[in-house]
């Protein structure tokens, strides 16, 4: 029940200790390519970044980390709609620069033996001058105006008096006309909105940095680019792409959510604002696609045994503990009742390590000083799937109606807790589900025997989906049906995705009768 639940809150040395490493992840996100490395809340983003920060400082290059969650504002100013956009692309972009800036101030003034502060002090002082040239240019308007005024008045006034010793009269007579008359002339010049990204010096002062660090390197870390409001992220990426992506000894790393990024737009003539992915910045890797149990089941029993050993050993509770666990299989030993629990929280988790050890500590609550069984890990799982995942589902109208009819047409109609959806369907309550670890992406671009030019992704339901049907009648029998039926006429399952599946026809899922229902 100490484990710590996220990332941020926790300081680097121990996201050192308790980093897993996995297949070729760490491989990928220690190439000197710039890189996109998309996954959802919970995979593992800021860990990666964190422990390829602390390798690549030992290594003497440069790091510099910007969590982009806590640049100025983020979630104030740069989301304020009666702002300009241009106002707001501008702001964040300063402030990004200047986080940048702070790094390499602190990074030259703690090497300042290596490094001749004679010249990285000037160059950080130009570097803080172009921070003012970076600006986003929107749509234009003047005005211009001419007004003329003239005022005369006329007015007379006669004044009599009478008294016993004299009878006077007066006379006042004043010329006093008033007259107004204005003229005003209203010239405006109102142009097509057109938004164009100005960095001025900054690429200049990137390629002398470079020069003088060289050989060594600037690794450029940018974390939670989703926090940034998704109208104002292309202008954050062409901010990197034009300034950063040319200059030699430097690298980029951005972690994101793929679902709420944006990184560029298009203009005319065939120009964009922004990055456009592959071409400018490679995307090979996404933490989505790793740690489902059903791709693989003994990577993923052996990633998340490391993960949550290494996660015990870093607590205070353990370290103060006489507990004798000095491995991870005396550590699966002693928490748990059987090898066969174990596999159940691992396939609970559904590849996303957060979800793991949210699952895990709620378990080991209901387990108290016994051992933890099947039954804790799946009240965990349906309470930690209620309290989260369902939540998040709720918030988006129509998405909880989606989800109740994929759980029916998937589990209770085909026994199964996977389907096929076409590559071409974009679906925004789709978007929606996978964002909220409720649909899980299994296997990408497949195909089937009867349409083997056509495209399909392989969707798994999440565990907390059907958690309590399982031990019921409605309780799902495989992963994938098959097309063939066993000897007593029922439909055949795989529990292992093929890599053919041309022959699970039945599994493909339409979401016409969806919304068809819905009309």
């Amino acid at each position: 029940m100490g484990l710590a639940r996220r990332s941020e809150r926790v300081d680097r040395s121990r996201l050192v200790d308790t980093f897993v490493n996995v297949g070729p992840l760490f491989t990928l996100a220690s190439s000197i390519d710039h890189q996109v490395l998309f996954g959802r809340r919970g995979t593992g983003k800021t860990h990666v970044l964190n422990y390829l920060s602390d390798s690549r400082a030992k290594e003497g290059d440069v790091v510099v980390y910007v969590d982009l969650s806590n640049i100025g504002s983020s979630g104030g100013i740069y989301s304020d709609q009666n702002l300009p956009l241009t106002e707001r692309a501008t702001r964040l972009l300063v402030n990004t620069l200047l986080a940048v800036h702070d790094t390499l101030y602190g990074y030259f003034v703690e090497h300042a033996e290596e490094m001749d502060l004679s010249r990285t002090g000037p160059l950080l002082d130009r570097f803080a001058d172009s921070i003012t040239e970076v600006r986003v240019v929107g749509e234009v308007e003047t005005q211009e105006g001419v007004g003329e005024s003239t005022t005369a008045e006329t007015s007379s006034r006669m004044r009599t008096a009478i008294s016993p010793e004299a009878i006077g009269l007066s006379l006042n007579d004043q010329s006093r006309s008033k007259e107004t008359r204005s003229t005003s002339t209203s010239v405006g010049r109102r142009g097509r909105e057109h938004h164009t990204v100005h960095f001025g010096a900054t690429r200049r002062v990137w390629e002398e940095m470079t020069g003088i660090i060289r050989p060594r390197s600037v690794w450029l870390l940018l974390d939670e680019w989703s926090s940034v409001p998704i109208e104002l992220q292309p202008y954050m990426a062409d901010l990197v792409r034009r300034s950063i992506f040319p200059v030699r000894g430097v690298v980029v790393k951005i972690a994101a959510i793929e679902q709420r990024s944006s990184f560029a737009f298009p203009q005319a003539k065939g120009n964009y604002i922004g990055i456009e992915i592959v071409a400018d910045a490679a995307a090979d890797l996404n933490l989505d696609d790793f740690m489902v149990f059903d791709n693989d089941a003994s990577r993923a029993r052996g990633f998340y045994k490391s993960l949550l050993f290494k996660h015990l050993q870093a607590t205070e509770t353990f370290q103060k503990a006489t507990l004798h666990i000095d491995s991870e299989v005396a550590f699966l030993r002693t928490a748990f009742t059987q090898i066969n629990t174990f596999d159940e929280l691992v396939r609970a988790s559904e590849g996303v390590p957060r979800d793991a050890i949210n699952i895990v500590i709620q378990a080991a609550q209901y387990a108290g000083s016994n051992p933890i069984t099947i039954e804790d890990v799946r009240r965990a799982a349906h309470a930690w799937y209620q309290r989260d995942k369902e939540t998040a589902v709720k918030s988006k109208e129509n998405a909880t109606e989606l989800l109740h009819w994929i759980t029916t047409e998937v589990i209770s109609t085909r026994r199964a807790r996977a389907f096929l959806l076409s590559t071409d369907t974009k679906d925004e309550l789709i978007e929606a589900l996978f964002d909220a670890r409720v649909l899980h992406i299994l296997k990408r671009n497949v195909s089937t025997h009867d349409e083997p030019g056509k495209r399909y992704n392989v969707y798994k339901l999440d565990y907390g989906c059907y958690v309590d049907l399982i031990s019921t009648a409605r309780s799902a029998v495989g992963l994938l049906p098959l097309d063939e039926n066993d000897e007593n006429g029922s439909a055949k399952f795989t529990e292992v995705p093929p890599d053919d599946y041309r022959a699970i026809r039945r599994a493909v899922l339409r979401l016409d009768g969806f919304y068809k229902s819905a009309r």
